[in-house]
């Protein structure tokens, strides 16, 4: 079994940035894909980035591209998601995941087996 705790949410001015992190329990991460998804009232919870097993290769959304990076710790039970340019948009309720790495669907949440609580990240405009 494997607990995910999420921090780092808060609320952020337009353009600010934050950093999420992601800290696993139970057992180690080093053969599991790692994602963040977030969920806005009234949406269907949405992926945002991932990261396969040895930290080789990442995955994002369009909408995030080029102004989100997740990536695995040190300590290999940590994964972060460091958010830059923020949008009001980016507004949610952000969730780490975990899965074993099989090498695809790292966008399906479906496919994820562990889900932490989830932090809100509030963008103000």
């Amino acid at each position: 079994q494997v607990q995910l705790v999420e921090s780092g949410g808060g609320l952020v001015q337009a353009g600010g940035s934050l950093r999420l992190s992601c800290a696993a329990s139970g057992r180690t991460l080093s053969s599991y894909a790692m994602g963040w998804f977030r969920q806005a009232p009234g949406k269907e919870r949405e992926f945002i980035a991932a990261i396969n097993w040895s930290g080789g290769n990442t995955y994002y959304a369009d909408s995030v591209k080029g102004r989100f990076t997740i990536s695995r710790g040190n300590v290999k039970n940590t994964v972060y998601l460091q958010m830059d340019s923020l949008k009001p948009e980016d507004t949610a309720n952000y969730y780490c995941a975990a899965k074993t790495d099989r090498g695809s669907y790292y966008n399906a949440r479906e496919t994820y087996d562990y889900w932490g609580q989830g932090t809100q990240v509030t963008v103000s405009s």
